[in-house]
């Protein structure tokens, strides 16, 4: 199956360890996702703007952030920052159903436009607080925070389910991808995947 992957993402699993099933889930034509003409080098290896200040996390991150979530077998997933939509689009093709939540108005719907346009429907999406999750669809095998802050938003662990996990960078000036797994009694344990840059999370709603 890898032989059938475009030239950029067998590159991108011979530079990382991942499983092949994230890099099947990344052969998505990621240009219909940024609003500008970028050359294929770039859309293959760049943090790319889509408006607002906001980005489309490099390929090599999507597919970190992706992998570590998988290793517990998600059915169910919280996305906290759609963004583009291309990671929600990734993890739609992994799992059963992904429920994605972003604070910007004109990027969440554009986002939801992207999807609809690749005939990807298992997913729900929210307008609203990102630090305060989605409760009403608790609790999730998983949750991934593609916006970074000082700490996890406690709303986050409590809408993870038992033996679920969640991923998130965490930090201000130095970030780092943090794996954060909630055991069957509760309990939080960290391990961080190395150093990212990602824009900020900030708590409300925008237009």
């Amino acid at each position: 199956m890898a032989g059938k992957l475009p030239p950029w993402l067998r590159e991108l699993g011979e530079s990382i360890q991942v499983d092949n099933s994230v890099l099947e889930a990344m052969d998505l034509p990621r240009e219909r996702f940024v609003d500008s003409s970028f050359n294929a080098d770039t859309l293959a290896a760049q943090a790319l703007p889509i408006g607002n200040g906001q980005t489309i996390s490099k390929p090599s991150t999507v597919a970190r952030m992706t992998d570590a979530l998988m290793k517990c077998r998600p059915k169910k997933v919280l996305e906290i920052g759609t963004g583009s939509g291309y990671q929600t689009a990734v993890l739609c093709r992994l799992v059963d159903m992904v429920y994605t939540v972003e604070r910007l108005r004109n990027i969440q719907l554009d986002s939801i436009r992207r999807l609809y346009r690749l005939e990807i429907y298992n997913f729900k999406a929210l307008c609203a607080d990102g630090t305060l999750g989605w409760k009403t669809n608790a609790p999730y095998d998983a949750i991934m925070v593609t916006a970074a802050a000082q700490t996890v938003p406690p709303a986050l662990f409590e809408q993870l389910s038992p033996g679920g996990l969640l991923i998130m960078p965490v930090g201000e000036q130095h970030q780092e991808l943090c794996v954060f797994n909630k055991s069957e009694s509760g309990e939080i344990t960290r391990r961080s995947l190395g150093s990212v840059n990602f824009v900020p999370l900030i708590a409300g709603v925008s237009d």
